[in-house]
């Protein structure tokens, strides 16, 4: 095993202000609603399919195209 070896080197650093907000405010959360829903075959392997390639939840990805298409009618 390769051991590390480290230098008596003096560190420059500065310390920086929090400037994130609490992990509560970082995701406002919605009021959502549970719903049966059959969709076709293959429109699920395609976000399933993208969802895996991008390491995200296939289910969100859905809510999100879902949430994107009535905000743009939701005026109209």
């Amino acid at each position: 095993m390769k051991k590390n070896k480290y230098a008596d080197e003096q560190i420059d650093f500065q310390v920086i202000k929090d400037f994130l907000p609490p992990p509560s405010q970082l995701v406002p959360k919605e009021d959502t609603v549970k719903i049966t829903i059959s969709l076709n075959k293959s429109s699920i392997q395609f976000f399933k399919d993208n969802a895996k390639r991008n390491h995200k939840k296939y289910q969100k990805m859905i809510r999100e195209v879902v949430d994107r298409y009535a905000a743009i009618y939701q005026n109209a």
